[in-house]
């Protein structure tokens, strides 16, 4: 492989990190209710889905723009997710031996999941350069180090439990992204770009470490 496969290679996986790494926070609310020998059963399936699913989004990208409507779906249930947390005051709710037929529904969920992302990302990584083969391989490294990162992301958030509220306040912020981005695709697939209401990038970024920032703040601040 050339420097200049390997430097593409490198860069389309962290690119693919940085647009999916609200992502991490997603997948380790969706998996932790699981029994613990089960979280990490679901995020290998969870990887095996993302790299069907990415492969195909690859394959059709042109088409892939006009999926406005598992935007919108994802992040309704992303909202879903973060108002059923803070509903039931933050209460974990480990989900009991006897209750492990759930493990299937939080594979599909996070596959679902995966796929409105990947309308989120996929494209920006097409963009970046036109090797298919070197942009599937540099998705697949992003997605590695995603799942890696969401087991990470558990582990810490049972270590400091106040964490878990920012994790959620994420995937709500998260979710209102995912809802704008496909209302503004909505928007210019109809022709009607006065419509669209996006939400530029430096605004997420900033609401997201400002979250994450106060949030882990409090969150140490209670435990110590």
């Amino acid at each position: 492989m050339s420097l200049e496969a390997l430097l593409v290679l490198l860069s389309v996986a962290a690119l693919e990190a940085l647009l999916s790494g609200d992502n991490a926070l997603v997948l380790a609310v969706m998996v932790k209710p699981l029994p613990p020998h089960l979280r990490r059963r679901a995020l290998f399936y969870g990887i095996l889905g993302a790299y069907v699913l990415r492969g195909l989004a690859l394959l059709f990208a042109v088409y892939l723009i006009q999926l406005w409507w598992v935007e919108i779906l994802g992040g309704l249930y992303l909202l879903h997710l973060m108002h059923q947390h803070f509903r039931d005051h933050g209460e974990a709710k480990p989900l009991p031996e006897a209750a492990a037929r759930e493990f299937w529904r939080v594979v599909l969920l996070i596959n679902l999941v995966d796929l409105a992302f990947a309308v989120d990302s996929i494209l920006a990584v097409v963009a970046f350069s036109k090797e298919l083969v070197l942009v599937f391989l540099g998705v697949a490294l992003g997605i590695l180090f995603i799942r890696l990162l969401a087991s990470s992301v558990v582990a810490l958030m049972e270590r400091f439990p106040g964490l878990e509220k920012v994790a959620y306040a994420l995937v709500g912020w998260a979710g209102v992204k995912l809802l704008l981005e496909g209302e503004a695709t909505l928007a210019h697939l109809l022709h009607r770009p006065e419509l669209a209401l996006e939400l530029p990038k430096v605004l997420f970024w900033s609401g997201t470490f400002l979250i994450l920032l106060v949030g882990s703040f409090l969150a140490f601040r209670r435990r110590a």
